[in-house]
């Protein structure tokens, strides 16, 4: 059974998250929620609060999950967007560096909404890559890289695909935003199962 880790910081999109985790336990795959800290907090906490308010309890938080990997990679890992849900994930340390190694070893990476161009692209995991993300985001990307000069560089011979639910390339799986969430979702059951179980799945749910 393939295990992914889903990261939740404050001000994370809650549709985007719970419709990911949801549909990928149907397919009974391992997810894990893992609560990560505001940037600058010293405080661990299972607690997590969504960009709509909405309070929820991770399975774990970022410290004990740490702990408990002791150094290992989940198969696939997910960061949901919202803001500032994805500029707390791109400030987390540890998250630049899982997301980094994960991808040298063409591990599954998702993203959806901010995230794309909020965490991933400023670890370079665009580059090279077609890939979407919440409309008119990826014209800021210089403010999220941290410079004009920075941005160019990692995201060379990148292509943003327009007004499409979710772009798959390599191992890098990107949605666009809320009301895409549940394609995206059964996109990344696919890939981490099969296209049988996602289509149990979507006719079981009453999918569109």
């Amino acid at each position: 059974m393939p295990n992914v880790a889903v990261f939740l910081a404050p001000g994370f999109e809650e549709i985007e998250a719970f419709t990911v985790v949801d549909y990928l336990r149907r397919a009974n795959v391992d997810v894990t929620t893992v609560s990560v800290p505001e940037d600058g907090a010293e405080k661990f906490s299972d607690e997590v609060t969504g960009s709509h308010k909405i309070r929820v309890i991770a399975d774990i938080n970022l410290k004990n999950f740490i702990e408990k990997m002791d150094g290992k990679e989940p198969d696939a890992i997910y960061f949901p967007g919202g803001m500032p849900g994805a500029s707390n994930l791109a400030a987390n340390q540890y998250l630049f560096q899982l997301a980094t190694k994960m991808d040298r070893k063409g591990k599954l990476i998702a993203a959806m909404c901010a995230s794309p161009a909020v965490v991933l692209a400023k670890a370079g995991m665009l580059s090279n890559r077609k890939w979407t993300c919440y409309p008119g985001m990826e014209n800021n990307l210089a403010e999220y890289c941290g410079t004009r000069d920075w941005a160019e560089e990692v995201m060379e011979n990148s292509t943003h695909i327009k007004n499409v639910p979710f772009v798959f390339d390599n191992n890098v799986l990107t949605g666009r935003g809320p009301g895409t969430a549940e394609q995206f979702a059964m996109k990344f059951v696919e890939l981490l199962t099969d296209s049988e179980t996602a289509k149990k799945i979507h006719d079981g749910s009453c999918q569109r």
